[in-house]
């Protein structure tokens, strides 16, 4: 017996929700990773680092590195991202957060079919991701 072709095979509405968002997410993600580094190689946006420097400064352990480039840590980037090297940081802020987007958009689907279980799954997953970009586990900082 023949497996069903695949486009005869039904998604949960909760899968392609979250599929959709989530390739939404990844391709602004992208696309502002793209436009981001085209414009810093085009000199469009002013680099916080110049690029001639670069080679002598990635020797150095991070904390230094910082120290020299007088770079903020954590979220002090959002104060520098219209600079060309930092914005780049935007598109991968998208890409790491847009499955929280995605997580949020399944609870009202679980709300209405009463399966509490996933709710408090989607929101736990939300929680630790939230939790980690916080920089509160960052321990010292």
């Amino acid at each position: 017996m023949m497996p069903p072709a695949p486009d005869a095979v039904a998604q949960p509405a909760e899968q392609l929700r979250y599929a959709r968002l989530l390739d939404w997410g990844t391709r602004i993600g992208l696309l502002v990773l793209l436009a981001s580094f085209a414009a810093y190689v085009l000199g469009l946006a002013e680099a916080h680092v110049a690029p001639a420097r670069l080679p002598q400064l990635w020797q150095h352990p991070v904390g230094r590195y910082l120290e020299l480039t007088d770079s903020p840590s954590g979220w002090g980037w959002l104060a520098l991202v219209h600079r060309g090297d930092i914005a780049g940081l935007v598109g991968i802020a998208i890409l790491a957060g847009c499955s929280v987007l995605a997580l949020l958009a399944l609870v009202p689907l679980y709300l209405r079919r009463g399966e509490r279980a996933f709710v408090v799954l989607c929101i736990a997953e939300v929680a630790v991701v939230l939790l980690a970009a916080s920089g509160l586990l960052a321990g010292g900082h």
